[in-house]
């Protein structure tokens, strides 16, 4: 008996199966035109009553139904007289049609991309073949309906005590507060002020994952290609960014040598015009290293976000900054999640953020829907003092992976001629957890002052007074 009829035989018989599988099949996947009208009235049918047709139903929508040649009515006559209830195990069914339908996916993917290849009204691209391919390979069943509380309580169990797969920071205190890293499928946003050091700390980032062997995608909208190497450069080689261009050539070839001896791991640097691209193509740049360089990222930067384009929101389109910004959140959060990695991109402060030394979300420029989307959210912010103690002031605005509340404040050092980031001593971090850098200025102490509790008034404490 062929596939095509086990699977009408229990669309019509098997309610378990049918329900499982009947949001997953294409008419498409059946090549033979009597097939793919028996499909047509069982998907008809469902749609329009959510039940089962009869094979009497059948019948009756098959003879109302116009366009048909004499050939293919009385072949489907055929095919529905000899429906049977069967008696198959649901599982086996399942996997079987699922097998089924990936076949047809990839059979017609090729033979869609074989068009292509052959049309020359150039309506559908060449580069459009690899997506085509991508998207068949995809096809697969997902029949988890839900968690069961009660029945599930197994499983919940081994969630809470499997041990998840994160991206390490190599500072301890973003490890501390993110317990252990980054996750997978996760958006994580800085928030600072214009020449603070967003950038430096993406490319700070960047260079570490890239020295614990993880493959490295840095896509640069603000810069260009070369300078963001430029600044990984200096943080890998251990060279003042100045001095690079002064460093003689074999030299530079050692370091490069020794850089190449420690990791198997690629960073690929990638830039694009301000505002002219977006998720739809950064997928295609994963899409495009994955077949051309065999290159698949574990983390993916991007620099920075509000000047990402939206892949849903047309340019020139009258929307809101809010709109926007949210939108380019969530499709860069989407793609995260294809690609099962942690993206890490930035985001500027408003006006009024960039000289305040407590950051919190308000402070987040053109969109509030940005931080409503990310998964893990800091400040970093600089003062005088801290420049001079060669740190900035880290302070975390939203947290999924921990207690905000822990560790809400710390510092840690910066050089910025090596575009470099480290851990500072434990007597740095004394105070930053509990008081506010803004508290311990002289305008919050007057403020503290101003708002503290009025006490009654004792007349002891001034001479003559009757």
């Amino acid at each position: 008996m062929a596939i095509e009829t086990t699977i009408f035989s229990n669309l019509i018989f098997n309610e378990e199966y049918a329900r499982k599988v009947i949001p997953f099949l294409k008419g498409e996947y059946f090549a033979d035109p009597k097939d793919r009208v028996t499909f047509q009235i069982i998907d008809e049918y469902v749609a329009k009553y959510n039940a089962l047709p009869s094979k009497e139903a059948m019948a009756i929508d098959l003879s109302n139904k116009t366009g048909l040649n004499e050939q293919t009515f009385k072949s489907v006559v055929e095919v529905i007289e000899g429906l049977t209830k069967e008696d198959t195990q649901t599982d086996w069914l399942v996997d079987q049609t699922e097998k089924f339908c990936q076949e047809k996916a990839v059979y017609n993917a090729i033979m869609e991309s074989i068009q292509i290849l052959d049309d020359k009204t150039g309506v559908k691209s060449k580069g459009s073949i690899p997506q085509v391919l991508s998207d068949a390979l995809g096809v697969s069943f997902d029949t988890h309906i839900g968690h069961d509380f009660i029945e599930n309580a197994e499983d919940r169990f081994e969630f809470y005590h499997r041990k998840e797969n994160r991206l390490p920071f190599d500072l301890d205190y973003f490890n501390k507060i993110t317990n252990g890293g980054l996750p997978n499928k996760t958006l994580n946003i800085i928030l600072a002020g214009t020449g603070v050091g967003k950038s430096l700390t993406m490319c700070h980032m960047a260079a570490a994952n890239l020295l614990t062997g993880k493959n490295v995608l840095y896509i640069t909208l603000e810069m260009a290609d070369k300078e963001i190497a430029k600044r990984i450069d200096a943080n890998l080689l251990d060279i003042p960014i100045q001095e690079l261009e002064l460093i003689p050539k074999d030299i530079y070839d050692k370091k490069m040598a020794k850089i190449k001896g420690k990791t198997s791991s690629k960073l690929i640097v990638k830039e694009y015009p301000t505002a002219c691209a977006g998720s739809a193509n950064f997928r295609h740049l994963i899409n495009e290293l994955k077949l051309k360089k065999k290159f698949m990222p574990d983390v993916i930067y991007i620099d920075y976000l509000n000047i990402c384009m939206s892949s849903r929101i047309k340019h020139g389109a009258n929307v809101n900054s809010y709109t926007l910004v949210k939108a380019i959140a969530e499709e860069l959060r989407g793609l995260a999640v294809e690609f099962d990695v942690p993206l890490i991109s930035a985001t500027q402060t408003t006006r009024s953020g960039y000289s305040n030394s407590d950051l919190g979300l308000e402070d987040t420029s053109e969109s509030f829907g940005l931080p409503a989307t990310a998964d893990f959210m800091f400040g970093i912010s600089t003062s005088e003092e801290l420049e001079a103690l060669g740190q900035i002031m880290v302070k975390q605005l939203k947290n999924r992976y921990n207690d905000a509340g822990n560790h809400r404040r710390f510092v840690v050092g910066i050089d910025r001629t090596k575009m470099r980031l480290y851990d500072v001593e434990q007597d740095a971090q004394d105070l930053q957890e509990d008081i506010p850098a803004f508290d311990k200025s002289s305008f919050g102490e007057q403020e503290y002052d101003r708002n503290a509790p009025k006490k009654k008034f004792d007349k002891s404490k001034f001479e003559g007074f009757k």
